[in-house]
């Protein structure tokens, strides 16, 4: 599969005169040295802004997919209450130009941002064929699957470990739940699914030196957008041709008001899916698991009573973890926010880990609290048309996950773990996994 970069049709965003004359923040976010940092050590400065200047006006990313010598930069939006803002006026504040810090090639948006990077109505029309078939009904029908693949992965795991075997929490647990859903939802056959997995996180390596090994960033990710178009296209026409009883066959079928998906619209939903479905729980599992290392009491909290208490804690691995960092919008409309004017063609980049932390909304936030309650942490976004779908398979996951963890190896250790280095995600590469005695 191959795509015609020079769309005359491409929508260009609005431009104004004012955004190169603007000071940037004493502040500066946009440092591969401020990104370098874990969450921990940039909540200062967050606080900072928080208090002070909750919307700031910040140079360029300083590791770009696309770099433009001509891009003046970006307003950071801090507090809670402003990223919700934001994410309920979608008219002003628009998806279509790209959720990234910099202006990715509208190629890559169109393969593989689906509808996360657009707008009504076409965001809608997409939206509504998806979760036709990505609803409540179809997680509680593999709920069951769910459970039973964590007790197995959990259980090798620790087998292997008891066994004075090297385990990794990334790669002999965190990885493997999503991948087998994710894999046996839309009837991706075994031999593809770690092809997936792996074009999957090559999307999103563009600022991590070790992921990238020297290649071109945006190369990269187009040439991973690619392969799972052209693995995706081909279960497409095995589905037509042989429906099965898989999400991938249902995406086929799907129609609302008379209308179904393409195939590129497909290709492009899978290519985000394959995304969204391992980052944020193979992500979320680990850095819980580092947490519960390292805050005992809140371990020895969950596991007195794990059942009345597990959902409330998975909320809070969730706003603890912040795997996604941010995501960003683009002004056509002149918009007032947090006492600055927004003008048409300004970039707002919503910083999710940053509301998860904001001290006007969560009780000492930088404490891991697995009794948080209300917890409206941002890990899927802050309202809005662009929540995500898959918030509750993803709950379901670390339940499932964290529940067999608590049943076989609740005394297990964690080392220190090996972050990615991205401003993006928060995620981990590796952890080493000691599973410790039996109970």
């Amino acid at each position: 599969m191959s795509f015609d970069e020079d769309d005359d049709t491409v929508d260009v965003p609005p431009t104004n005169d004012v955004a190169a004359t603007r000071a940037y923040d004493s502040l500066n976010v946009s440092t591969d040295a401020f990104w370098d940092m874990d969450l921990p050590e940039r909540e200062p400065i967050f606080a900072e802004l928080h208090a002070r200047r909750p919307v700031s006006w910040q140079p360029p990313i300083e590791t770009a997919v696309s770099p433009d010598p001509d891009d003046p930069g970006y307003w950071a939006v801090v507090r809670h209450a402003d990223i919700v803002e934001i994410s309920q006026h979608s008219d002003v504040f628009v998806s279509r130009y790209g959720v990234m810090f910099d202006m990715l090639p509208p190629v890559f948006l169109e393969m593989a941002m689906s509808f996360l990077a657009m707008d009504n109505p076409q965001h809608h029309k997409i939206r509504r064929l998806v979760s036709s078939v990505f609803t409540p009904r179809q997680v509680r029908r593999i709920e069951g699957d769910i459970a039973s693949r964590a007790q197995r992965i959990v259980a090798a795991a620790v087998a292997k470990s008891r066994a004075g075997e090297a385990v990794d929490f990334v790669t002999d647990i965190a990885r493997h739940l999503p991948t087998e859903m994710f894999g046996d939802m839309f009837g991706f056959p075994e031999e593809l699914r770690a092809q997936v997995v792996h074009a999957a996180d090559e999307t999103q390596a563009w600022a991590d030196p070790v992921l990238l090994a020297g290649r071109d960033p945006a190369e990269v990710q187009i040439e991973a957008a690619l392969r799972i178009h052209d693995m995706t296209q081909e279960l497409i026409d095995e589905r037509r041709a042989n429906p099965r009883e898989d999400l991938l066959s249902a995406l086929v079928s799907a129609e609302v008001d008379g209308q179904k998906l393409s195939d590129f619209e497909i290709g492009s939903t899978m290519v985000l899916f394959s995304v969204a479905a391992n980052d944020t729980t193979r992500h979320t599992s680990s850095l819980a698991a580092k947490a519960l290392n390292d805050f005992p009491d809140q371990r020895e909290w969950l596991w007195a009573d794990f059942d009345s208490r597990i959902n409330l804690a998975v909320e809070e691995f969730l706003r603890w973890g912040s795997v996604v960092q941010n995501f960003r919008r683009t002004c056509v409309s002149p918009y007032e926010l947090g006492g600055q004017q927004i003008l048409p063609g300004d970039k707002v980049v919503m910083m999710y880990a940053s509301g998860n932390r904001d001290e006007a909304v969560f009780t000492d936030p930088t404490t891991f609290d697995l009794s948080r309650s209300p917890n409206p942490h941002m890990a899927f976004g802050g309202g809005g048309i662009h929540y995500c779908l898959g918030s509750q398979l993803a709950k379901v996951m670390l339940r499932s996950l964290f529940r067999e963890i608590y049943a076989q190896a609740p005394n297990f250790r964690t080392a220190d773990p090996e972050l990615v280095r991205t401003n993006f995600i928060r995620g981990v590469l590796s952890m080493p996994f000691d599973a410790g005695a039996s109970a």
